[in-house]
């Protein structure tokens, strides 16, 4: 039986990715945007001083504030293509993945800023620590510790509305405690003059920040491997999908993100009942799981091997 993608009766498709995405409204844009300045302004200082005075803590932590700047600066990509990116025969998910491989270029960095914070520390372990001024570190640290207190302030009511920004609030909240820890390290300089510490805490801090890469870059290439989402159980999808009224099978089942919180589907179920009744019962199965942008294909009983056209993959 001859069997078509472009009927009606048989094959629906769920609001467009872009128009799900583009719900970010403008008001979320300017405590980003404000979020971005004091972190991106407040990277520069810590790195500069860290070098200057040789503290590895600073370092580590400055690290640490790059990840900030570069969750938030994704965070308010993301909405602004929500809002604005273009869509385009070629494009036909507009930039929605660039986050993506943002998150990729942010793990390395991050990654690397580890590795080398490590080394140096079990360098200065065996060798001569240099001579650290520990007031100076208290003064960064609070500084730091209050351009996180208002950035989380600003972008915590939204936290709770959109994804691309609480995912940039938690990457603050996170870095809070890394500046907490060179706070402590600077208080214990001033007050024993224990110049060990300032390598203690940035390995602590390197230990916090590389199995977040690590688990970073792990959720970038699942994303650009298209595997079905962490949160998704597939098997449970399926035999939802199973128990369907009139629904004899279910095959070609792909579920697959586009980026961060943008999960679509596709599925052939056969049928020999009610094909209208049977699409509209399948899509809401899908939309319960949370797949709002969905194809749902039915095919004629026994017409399965049609809808994949026989494929070699």
């Amino acid at each position: 039986m001859e069997h078509s993608h472009g009927g009606h009766e048989g094959h629906s498709h769920g609001p467009s990715a872009a128009e799900l995405a583009a719900d970010a409204g403008s008001r979320r844009l300017w405590p980003m945007v404000l979020a971005v300045v004091l972190i991106g302004s407040y990277f520069f200082v810590e790195l500069f001083v860290g070098i200057a005075i040789g503290s590895l803590a600073l370092i580590a932590d400055a690290g640490h504030m790059l990840t900030d700047v570069v969750a938030v600066s994704m965070g308010l990509s993301a909405l602004l293509l929500a809002r604005h990116g273009r869509i385009t025969d070629a494009r036909s998910f507009g930039w929605f993945r660039a986050e993506v491989f943002t998150a990729v270029v942010n793990a390395v960095l991050l990654i690397g800023v580890g590795v080398f914070v490590l080394y140096e520390a079990i360098r200065r372990i065996g060798g001569e620590s240099p001579d650290i001024p520990g007031a100076t570190m208290v003064i960064v640290a609070v500084i730091g510790l209050t351009v996180n207190v208002v950035v989380m302030l600003l972008l915590q009511a939204d936290s709770k509305k959109s994804i691309a920004v609480r995912g940039a609030y938690l990457e603050v909240l996170a870095d809070a405690v890394s500046s907490v820890g060179v706070l402590v390290a600077g208080v214990v300089l001033m007050t024993t003059g224990w110049r060990y510490v300032d390598v203690v805490v940035a390995i602590a801090i390197a230990i916090w920040v590389v199995p977040r890469a690590i688990r970073l870059a792990r959720d970038a290439f699942r994303i650009l491997n298209q595997q079905t989402p962490d949160h998704l159980d597939i098997g449970a999808l399926r035999a939802d999908l199973e128990a369907v009224p009139g629904v004899l099978d279910v095959h070609d089942l792909h579920v697959w993100s586009v980026t961060t919180g943008m999960d679509v589907a596709t599925v052939h179920v056969s049928s020999d009942g009610d094909y209208a009744r049977v699409l509209a019962d399948a899509r809401a199965v899908l939309t319960g799981y949370g797949l709002l942008h969905a194809t749902v294909q039915v095919d004629p009983a026994g017409d399965q091997a049609a809808g994949c056209e026989k494929l070699s993959w």
